[in-house]
């Protein structure tokens, strides 16, 4: 495995950087207060390439792997978690469900639009009741000649509201049959199909959450994604791929900690010294740079993996389970190291803090990966 990073590789980081300091950053806190969700913002990265790191050229996209796509979510996550959030939920989740499970004519119809965000896309499979539960979900859709009938909610979803398009998993079978789950395309506009309230979040504030609502919402067979019934197998392979997404996003954050800390650490003064020369202040910066080098090689070694085609699924939940905590440990120590200034929103390392946490949360919590690494380890 060769983990080095190439011309082009560093040049596409070097341009999500520069993105992320000219079109993020001043504006992120206001963002975050507001709870706005910047949708210009997203077709500014639309054009970049960013909302299709992963899709063919053929299709409109970028065309780029997994080393790339971790670049990509990290770099900005750096930044501000909340924007490296939506870029990959709307990557790696709708648009690379399409990808991986839809038909021709339906990669045609939406990829070249999710690619260049003239569509910004969601994907629903948590419920109220349902969560890691995933297979006893009560939103059900039932067959009408051509078209499917659809009732019921989805809750904790990415661009609910402001979303053009929606991967939505329903109830075709029996609960918990993981055969008796079907997806489905739903456009924003199908009558029926609504945005509920956005959620009032601790961190993440500016990446949109809300619920999804089915009301006798009409869906034609042809917005089935793959066969009737590969609902919840498709959705579990997508979460393979969203796993790398989600330990890049904690990645970022935890690299953007440990940036912001140096710096602090090296400027703040107490008895007439630099606080970094303190051994409590800098084991503390070694423990957090050295925790990051090795969440950064988990995430390489599952986009290696990725990138060749091969199962995923152990390593991918590993990179996620690792660099997620990481991701809370070394933006708690950031706090610590700000002091009473890290407890105020006049220094970053607050924000960093607030948004770690969904990273151990978000796509399968901690405790859902150990459930799969386990599960996978139990296998032989």
């Amino acid at each position: 495995m060769d983990f080095s990073i190439s011309e082009n590789q560093e040049m596409i980081a070097q341009m999500v950087r520069d993105f992320a300091e000219k079109e993020i950053r001043p504006h992120m806190m206001k963002w975050d207060e507001s709870q706005d969700f910047p949708v210009a913002l997203f077709k500014k990265a639309g054009e970049l390439g960013l909302m299709g790191v992963l899709v063919p050229e053929s299709y409109g996209g970028a065309g780029l792997g997994y080393f790339e796509y971790i670049a990509v979510i990290s770099e900005i996550a750096q930044v501000c978690g909340s924007i490296g959030l939506s870029i990959a939920a709307h990557n790696s989740l709708c648009t690379g469900h399409i990808m991986e499970f839809g038909s021709e004519e339906q990669k045609q119809k939406y990829l070249p639009k999710l690619a260049t965000a003239a569509y910004i896309g969601a994907w629903g499979l948590t419920e109220t009741g349902t969560g890691s539960d995933a297979g006893r979900m009560h939103t059900v859709a039932v067959p009408d000649g051509d078209y499917w009938i659809i009732n019921g909610s989805k809750n904790f979803i990415t661009h609910a509201i402001s979303g053009d398009v929606a991967v939505v998993i329903t109830r075709t079978g029996e609960k918990g049959d993981s055969h008796g789950m079907t997806a489905f395309i739903i456009e924003k506009g199908t009558p029926g199909f609504s945005g509920g309230k956005k959620e009032n979040k601790l961190g993440m504030r500016a990446s949109e959450t809300a619920a999804l609502f089915f009301d006798n919402c009409r869906v034609h067979k042809d917005q089935v994604l793959g066969n009737v019934g590969e609902g919840f197998i498709q959705a579990m392979k997508v979460l393979d791929g969203g796993r790398i997404s989600i330990g890049a996003l904690g990645l970022g954050i935890a690299q953007g900690a440990l940036k912001a800390s140096v710096k602090y650490a090296k400027e703040r003064k107490q008895f007439d010294q630099p606080i970094a020369h303190f051994q409590g202040i800098s084991f503390k910066l070694a423990d957090m740079a050295t925790e990051i080098e090795a969440a950064k090689l988990l995430l390489y070694q599952a986009a290696d993996l990725k990138n060749k085609g091969e199962k995923v699924t152990k390593a991918s939940a590993i990179a996620k389970y690792y660099a997620s905590e990481v991701s809370v440990r070394v933006a708690t120590e950031a706090v610590q190291i700000f002091g009473g200034y890290g407890y105020t929103k006049d220094f970053p390392a607050e924000k960093y803090y607030r948004d770690s946490k969904l990273c151990t949360i978000g796509e399968g919590t901690s405790e859902i990966q150990k459930l799969v690494i386990s599960r996978e380890l139990l296998k032989n």
